[in-house]
């Protein structure tokens, strides 16, 4: 008797084994049925589907095409208004020695990229090029101009940093006066700083938007097969296994609406390339026009597909409790 005990036990760990895998087979064949079967029932109501998809496509694109635009006004910003040059006029009677030392000390400062010391006669040339002052040069005796230190900041300088600087260079010995842009930085940065909570706040409000568009065609096609579903609940299914192919449903109108979302955003900057050519060869190159990056096109329509499994999960839980309890 002990000894048919001791043969009959290690029949039971590999009979659990086998029962585990028929499991975990019939699970990802139903994974499989489901994914298949949801694209199929999309492809059967195509206007229904195409209205979604277009729907929650544009509802994505919108937030990219803002995004796109406030990152082209950033480098815009860069090239015109954030690194452009700071004017330090030396005081009168101050010679190219000492205009060379002041140039010295702002050299050695962490925001400045470059310091370029104009002379007096490069003023005097510079003026002499606009219409109308040649005639007028002609008749001093004595140039008047100063000494002019030109600072270039570092790139990517902020508001905060750039003022340092100007006060720095007001306080260097000789100066008299300082030229600077700094309030069109400010209100540079203070314009992107709204623009990037506005895309922020945009973007989340549409991608609700995309998920209520979700939910609602998950809860008419599981209206519709109400019956169906009543009946798979009687013969003993679970609500995972009734729920599965709608969250599939959801997934598939995500994805597909992601993929016309980053279609739209790509026709979008096509369309805007000749237009943005025109007016970077009028400022002779030195303003600089990007797309969207790569990884944010790529993300997309996954990260639409999730959108759209949340909505149907959110939506299919609820209709699906209530045809169990009819």
């Amino acid at each position: 008797m002990n000894a048919a005990r001791d043969t009959r036990r290690p029949a039971e760990p590999a009979k659990t084994q086998r029962s585990e895998a028929r499991r975990m087979g019939a699970w990802r064949e139903h994974h499989a049925w489901s994914l298949s079967i949801s694209l199929r029932r999309l492809a059967a109501r195509p206007l229904s589907t195409l209205l979604t998809v277009a729907v929650m496509g544009v509802a994505l694109a919108l937030p990219l095409a803002f995004y796109l635009l406030l990152g082209n006004v950033e480098r815009m910003g860069d090239a015109l208004g954030r690194n452009q040059s700071i004017s330090a006029f030396m005081k009168p009677g101050q010679n190219g020695a000492m205009a060379e030392t002041a140039a010295s000390a702002l050299r050695g400062r962490p925001e400045v990229a470059e310091v370029v010391v104009r002379t007096p006669k490069d003023g005097l040339d510079e003026l002499a090029e606009v219409q109308g002052f040649s005639g007028s040069l002609q008749s001093l005796d004595v140039n008047p101009l100063p000494y002019v230190l030109s600072v270039q900041p570092r790139s990517g300088l902020s508001a905060e940093d750039a003022g340092r600087l100007v006060e720095a260079m007001k306080a260097t010995p000789g100066v008299d006066m300082v030229q600077d842009t700094g309030a069109w930085r400010q209100r540079l940065d203070a314009l992107l700083g709204v623009g990037t909570r506005a895309v922020s706040l945009l973007a989340t409000l549409l991608g609700i938007a995309a998920l209520l568009v979700v939910g609602n065609t998950i809860r008419v096609d599981i209206q519709s097969r109400s019956a169906e579903i009543g009946v798979l609940l009687l013969v003993g299914a679970s609500r995972p296994f009734v729920r599965r192919p709608y969250l599939y449903a959801g997934l598939w109108l995500g994805f597909l609406a992601g993929v016309l979302a980053v279609v739209l955003a790509v026709t979008l900057e096509l369309a805007m390339a000749g237009p943005v050519g025109r007016l970077a060869a009028a400022y002779d190159g030195s303003v600089s026009f990007g797309g969207l990056p790569a990884w944010l096109l790529l993300s997309v329509p996954f990260a639409a597909a999730l959108l759209g499994w949340l909505g149907a999960r959110l939506v299919s839980a609820r209709q699906i409790r209530r045809a169990a309890a009819v």
